[in-house]
């Protein structure tokens, strides 16, 4: 490791740091930013994804890029198919008449999406983070790009709630415990991995999701223009993972793998339980442990493996971007094969989610982009 390596919050060893691109120093440490020589020790490792956000722009606040005042009949139409949501099967479905059991579909749709806002928020908060402590400033540049990215996200995600049901629900206690545990640890390491792999992971995988069955035409446009964000965001940690995975020692690797390992079961079982949500189904006079038990008559262990044979399920997208990433060894492998064919997954393409709807967004924001008013252009 290179002499000059320097963290804030402990030493490069804690941080797993291999490489002086994502070097950090304390967060009141000022005099390390204006130091004059570290204007010239700008890292390129970032300057293609960096170079590449205006492909990406998009404004939430012009109706060019999403409307939001669309209308949608909350009332008569599911906004995802009501197969794909585990509490409209079996018994509670036998309590609750058709328009209830489309209300309680949306209802749930509606705490999916207040959490997206709340991770996007954590997102935003650990991107702004990152960019006060790193050091290098390439990686400090691209930081900031993110947060930007994700401010947008907020807003974008905000609109929709408001034109949707008005305001969103408090954050679910397992994902609110992930971002505060992630915005207050000092270890860089867990921040990198735990916002560019496992959040964006899970985020990329339910985008596409939402991309592929939504039935409202302005969630379907908006998760695709978050998507072609985020299909950016991950590239940054894998960076990491590339200059780091492989020049750590087995102890450290351990120590990185265990961790995501128990992240990822934790995601897995808690990240949507039912005890989450019972003030969606306290609506209808449903109580949330007879909830889980007439969920639990339908959705097995089974039925979770099941749906991790979609391409698009959050959980195999988050298995996958760990892969990618060398986080995954025969160490831990046997706790992702529990639900999933592991060579299976390793064979497949690491391409992210929704890769054509990214691609298709992309082409189409240069061309909304290159109809904008230029610099110097009379308004």
């Amino acid at each position: 490791m290179p002499d000059e390596v320097r963290t804030g919050s402990g030493n490069a060893e804690d941080h797993l740091i291999r490489d002086p691109a994502y070097e950090t120093v304390e967060r009141d440490d000022f005099k390390a930013m204006v130091d004059v020589d570290r204007y010239d020790r700008r890292s390129h490792d970032f300057d293609e994804i960096i170079s590449a956000t205006h492909d990406h722009f998009w404004d939430p606040n012009d109706k060019t890029y999403v409307d939001f005042d669309q209308p949608f009949d909350m009332d008569k139409e599911y906004l995802m198919p009501p197969e794909r949501i585990q509490e409209l099967r079996g018994a509670v479905l036998d309590r609750l008449d058709e328009g209830q059991q489309i209300k309680l579909g949306n209802e749930i749709m509606r705490w999916q999406i207040s959490n997206i806002i709340h991770g996007e928020q954590g997102a935003l908060n650990l991107s702004t983070g990152l960019a006060d402590i790193l050091l290098d400033a390439g990686a400090q540049e691209y930081a900031t790009n993110q947060a930007r990215e994700e401010a947008r996200h907020v807003t974008g995600f905000s609109y929709y709630m408001k034109s949707r049901w008005g305001t969103a629900y408090p954050v679910g206690e397992v994902l609110g415990d992930l971002l505060e545990d992630l915005i207050k640890t000092p270890v860089v390491y867990k921040k990198l991995v735990g916002m560019q792999m496992l959040l964006e992971g899970l985020a990329m995988g339910a985008f596409a999701n939402l991309h592929k069955h939504s039935r409202d035409p302005v969630l379907c446009r908006l998760v695709q223009l978050v998507m072609t964000d985020e299909a950016f965001h991950h590239k940054f940690g894998k960076i990491w993972a590339d200059k780091t995975i492989a020049n750590l020692s087995p102890a450290e690797r351990d120590r990185v793998e265990d961790w995501a390992a128990e992240c990822f079961e934790s995601l897995l079982f808690n990240l949507v339980n039912i005890r989450q949500k019972r003030m969606v189904y306290e609506q209808f006079g449903l109580d949330w442990e007879w909830v889980r038990d007439a969920v639990r008559e339908t959705y097995n262990d089974d039925e979770r493996r099941n749906e991790l044979k979609d391409g698009n399920n959050v959980f195999r997208v988050l298995a996958k971007t760990l892969i990618s990433a060398g986080i995954i060894t025969d160490r831990t492998a046997h706790v992702y094969a529990e639900w999933v064919n592991m060579k299976e997954l390793e064979s497949e393409s690491h391409e992210v989610p929704g890769a054509a709807a990214v691609m298709e967004g992309i082409e189409d924001l240069r061309r909304i982009n290159s109809q904008r008013k230029v610099i110097g252009q009379k308004f």
